[in-house]
């Protein structure tokens, strides 16, 4: 390892308070490392400690061996062999083990001294960097034939690891807060702040169910890695709580379903994790300790045969299944835990919002704040609460693909089936039709206006309820949420349903991530130069942590101290990318909420999206108030009780749209003193002003206070002018 990547790791560990005080590798955990093993051990226990140069290590398990047998031990470290010895069991007076019988055993509490020359091959960033990837070899090898009877493996800790429960909070309640501060900041008026603050809390969301991802899947991750990943597991829903658990469980019985028992059978069953949470298999495996001392354990079927293998009662558990387990949920539970997380999460949104609706009311009514405080969102909260169910659609979409598309290949009970086929489908049903409808308005918005901003950005009703899938990006690229839910939807299919094959997740992930960066580059699809920046480079650390999971699965033949290297190098850099998303997004959503006006802090969008907001309750110049009565609102901006003028479900140019587009002058073409040629004659419906198509000498209530360059459309033409944007979408081009 290069003395630069040792001396940042070491700088980033004592950072996180993750030294300690006495130097150490232990391991209290045992696996079998070959086909054919006569031992099988339900307690080990192994701890090196250089400070004595000492080995100590205690056995507890059951043996078909007989005979005289030697012991080798081999530690390595990232791929490399460190140390190697051979103990001779009846030299060193080992009970039990000289010479080995067929039975129970029971090895106290032995120690070998180490030489000190051996130790200094140790390096000193062993006994510092988090979840260490080393490993303590042990073979029992038969005097009389020189073959190897046994083999059992375990891995070595330092007690340290990046699995943090306070890292998981920290990164949760961060992303929360942002999505929060985004609501205030658009219910105070300030648009353009809360597109940005959403649009950053979305993508920060997204980026940590991508780290889930790949924690998720099948390949065989560095420990650093596993441990690392395993701190946005919340993203997924996979949280630990007992009752919860409980509930899931009788759930899965009452149903027809069969629990599975790994975590309560942990003394007799082994189970081998790829890269287990330190501090939980500590508790397992104590558990299953004491549970031996007791001897609640009975002595394993293979105790008095011949030469059987052990992995009849070996468990490998990956991907999922390992995420699961590392977060102390039982493999058939891991479907309804997250199931139920995201229906949680719904409905305290929902309280949330009705809640904050009925303490405004309250806080108007008692005198302790403005009356056109949140009045938008206190007028229009059941469209703005839809809108809300919608966004939460969105983020929980990436989940229940996972979750649900990987219970159909598990069927843990006919009713969980049922869930996942119906909430699965409901999804895809909800985004694909709330997409659409996005493309229909801004198509319309294109055919009547000649700009796509004009109908998503005018109308209130189809700002708040859809807006959730297109304000985050520039108008022209409206139709960017469907790619977005396909490269979504593709991630989540390999990662639920190749579960059988690392290597297929992996090389279908490096495919997509890649496909997914082009097409983001080449677009640049999103509002402005700092969001599309910021979701590039996110785009970016996807890709790259692709390729590490490529290369996590060995499938370049590459030399152990390569994999270990570079599982320490995805920790860094992931960790440091998180700190700054985490930095950006927060500093942005205080200054959102605390700012008096922080919509200074943004330029306005290149759409001119913000000529077709409604400015609702904030008039504050005549101009103001010239653009709300173009656009046809009152000053509050909800007057509108048929419903919005553009939101309908019509998907064509038939029915009340059509009609109401050919009976009536468009806001715009009102402002712009011309009327559309069909339907302008005899119109009850029409201003005076424009009656018999033409328009008559009768001034404005607002010709006083309009810019001398809007009264005339010949005039542009005279002096050469380029009209603005407004200017286009009101008809003067």
């Amino acid at each position: 390892m290069k003395p630069s990547i040792a001396s940042l790791t070491c700088f980033l560990l004592a950072f996180l308070h993750l030294a300690s005080a006495e130097r150490m590798l232990y391991s209290d955990s045992l696996n079998p490392c070959q086909t054919n093993n006569n031992f099988s051990a339900t307690q080990f226990d192994v701890v090196l400690t250089p400070a004595n140069n000492t080995l100590s290590f205690s056995v507890t398990g059951v043996s078909t061996i007989t005979g005289n047998i030697t012991i080798d031990l081999v530690v390595s470290a990232y791929g490399l062999n460190i140390y190697t010895t051979t103990l001779d069991p009846c030299a060193l007076d080992f009970a039990g083990l000289c010479p080995m019988s067929e039975g129970q055993l029971n090895l106290p509490t032995s120690n070998v001294l180490i030489p000190a020359s051996a130790l200094k091959d140790v390096p000193g960033i062993a006994y510092n960097v988090p979840d260490l990837d080393a490993k303590v070899k042990v073979y029992f090898n038969s005097t009389s034939t020189g073959l190897s009877a046994a083999c059992v493996e375990a891995e070595l800790s330092n007690g340290k690891t990046v699995d943090q429960k306070g890292v998981a909070w920290t990164l949760a309640v961060i992303s929360g807060l942002a999505l929060v501060a985004s609501a205030i900041t658009s219910g105070l008026g300030h648009s353009n702040t809360a597109a940005h603050v959403a649009a950053n809390a979305m993508a920060l969301f997204g980026y940590f169910q991508a780290q889930a991802f790949i924690g998720m899947t099948a390949v065989t991750l560095p420990p650093i890695v596993a441990s690392w990943t395993q701190n946005f597991a919340w993203s997924m829903g996979i949280i630990r709580v007992s009752f919860l658990q409980s509930i899931a469980t009788w759930y899965q019985r009452s149903t027809g379903g069969t629990p599975s028992t790994i975590l309560s059978s942990l003394g007799t069953t082994s189970v081998e994790v790829q890269k287990r949470s330190l501090d939980h298999v500590y508790r397992l495996m104590k558990r299953a300790a004491y549970q031996l001392h007791n001897q609640i354990l009975k002595a394993r079927s293979n105790a008095a045969s011949g030469t059987t293998s052990d992995t009849s009662n070996t468990i490998l558990i990956r991907g999922i299944q390992r995420v699961g387990f590392r977060a102390g949920i039982e493999v058939t539970n891991i479907f309804l835990t997250g199931y139920i997380f995201f229906i949680i999460f719904v409905m305290f949104v929902i309280i949330g919002v009705l809640l904050f609706k009925l303490f405004c009311e309250l806080l108007v009514k008692m005198g302790k704040m403005k009356g056109d405080k949140f009045q938008d969102f206190r007028n229009g909260w059941a469209t703005v609460l839809k809108g809300i169910l919608f966004r939460l659609v969105l983020i929980g979409f990436p989940q229940m693909i996972v979750l649900c598309f990987w219970e159909f290949t598990r069927n843990d009970s006919g009713a969980e089936m049922v869930l996942a086929i119906f909430t699965i489908f409901t999804m895809l049903a909800i985004l694909a039709w709330a997409s659409s409808k996005v493309i229909r308005l801004a198509r319309r918005s294109i055919a009547m206006h000649k700009n796509p901003a004009y109908v998503l950005f005018s109308d209130p009703v189809s700002l708040n309820k859809w807006g959730f899938l297109y304000v985050q990006f520039k108008a022209t690229a409206y139709y960017f949420i469907v790619p977005y839910l396909i490269y979504i939807l593709a991630k989540g299919l390999f990662v639920a349903l190749a579960q059988g094959s690392g290597v297929v997740q992996a090389i279908g992930l490096v495919v997509i991530e890649a496909v997914y960066l082009i097409v983001i580059c080449v677009m640049r699809p999103y509002m402005d130069k700092k969001t599309n920046a910021f979701n590039i480079a996110i785009t970016v650390i996807n890709f790259i942590s692709a390729i590490f999971l490529l290369v996590f699965t060995e499938v370049f033949n590459q030399p152990g101290i390569v994999t270990g290297v570079m599982g320490v190098i995805f920790f860094i850099y992931n960790a440091a990318f998180s700190t700054i998303l985490l930095i950006i997004v927060l500093v942005a959503s205080i200054i959102a909420v605390v700012a008096k006006n922080p919509d200074t802090r943004y330029q306005p969008m290149r759409d001119d999206r913000g000529s077709f907001i409604k400015s609702q309750s904030q008039l504050t110049t005549e101009l103001d108030a010239l653009g709300a009565t173009a656009r046809g609102e009152t000053k509050h901006g909800w007057s509108n009780k048929s419903g919005a003028r553009f939101e309908d479900d019509e998907d064509s140019w038939s029915g009340g749209s059509s009609d109401r587009a050919a009976q009536q002058p468009t806001a715009y073409q009102g402002a712009a003193g011309y009327a559309p040629e069909a339907g302008r004659h005899n119109n009850p419906n029409m201003p005076a002003t424009y009656q018999n198509g033409e328009r008559e000498s009768v001034a404005s209530p607002y010709e006083n206070s309009r810019p001398e360059s809007m009264t005339s459309n010949n005039r542009f033409r005279q002096q050469g002018a380029s009209p603005s944007p407004w200017q286009r979408g009101a008809g003067y081009e």
